[in-house]
């Protein structure tokens, strides 16, 4: 595989571990009210998951894409974070903006994580 591949892999494990502790900080800041603010930690634990198993020889087909599917299932299910966000930094108001921030992070990790992805997808072939 090529060394985007390694590129991927490194910025998998690198973003996981990121949206490990927005997971875990965003609980902690809504005073433990909601288990779906660890919604970002659950990524990252399987981001971290697949960037260790993408290195591993044989499995980088399997990390690749498996970054690449949760990459856009996170940010198809945190995308309406990036609009609370905006709303928020032009004056508006978010029902819940620790909730908005740590979605609108997510969203911004896995569009990146993503992008790699099909970076490395091209340059393979």
């Amino acid at each position: 595989m090529v060394e985007a591949d390694e590129t991927t892999f490194s910025a998998g494990i690198g973003i996981g571990v990121l949206l490990a502790v927005v997971g875990v900080l965003a609980y902690i800041l809504t005073d433990f009210a909601s288990a779906t603010a660890l919604i970002p930690s659950i990524f990252g634990i399987l981001f971290v998951f697949l960037g260790q198993l993408g290195r591993s020889a044989g499995r980088q087909r399997i990390g690749l894409y498996g970054l690449g599917l949760f990459a856009l299932l996170g940010l198809g299910g945190s995308a309406q974070g990036l609009g609370d966000v905006v709303a928020i930094a032009t004056g508006g108001a978010a029902e819940q903006p620790i909730a908005a921030g740590s979605q609108a992070l997510m969203a911004l990790c896995c569009l990146l994580l993503l992008g790699l992805v099909g970076w490395a997808i091209v340059e393979e072939r």
